[in-house]
């Protein structure tokens, strides 16, 4: 799956099967802020939402950047993976 990073937007995108997925996000003092997630509505499950965070959050984590999980469905994520938990700001607890 290709990520494009569309910075005027600030929307991570995707494109599977003919559906657009996409992951807003801002950043802020060295901090990556995922703010909402917009899939197809006839999605079915998070396979797709779950394989853009992984390729987003290595990609952050080369850029040496913390990671602010505010869409529910990104919480979820992290609370499912605790390997990423590590990116998160110090002080924070999900």
């Amino acid at each position: 799956m290709e990520i494009k990073d569309n910075e005027f937007s600030r929307q991570f995108e995707a494109t599977v099967n003919g559906n657009t997925y996409t992951i807003e996000y801002s950043v802020q003092e060295r901090k990556l802020f995922l703010t909402k997630v917009h899939q197809p509505d006839d999605a079915e499950d998070d396979q797709v939402i779950n394989e853009m965070l992984k390729e987003i959050l290595d990609g952050a984590e080369e850029k040496r950047l913390r990671v602010m999980p505010i869409h529910p469905k990104v919480v979820a994520f992290f609370r499912k993976n605790p390997g990423y938990k590590d990116m998160l700001p110090p002080g924070i607890r999900i």
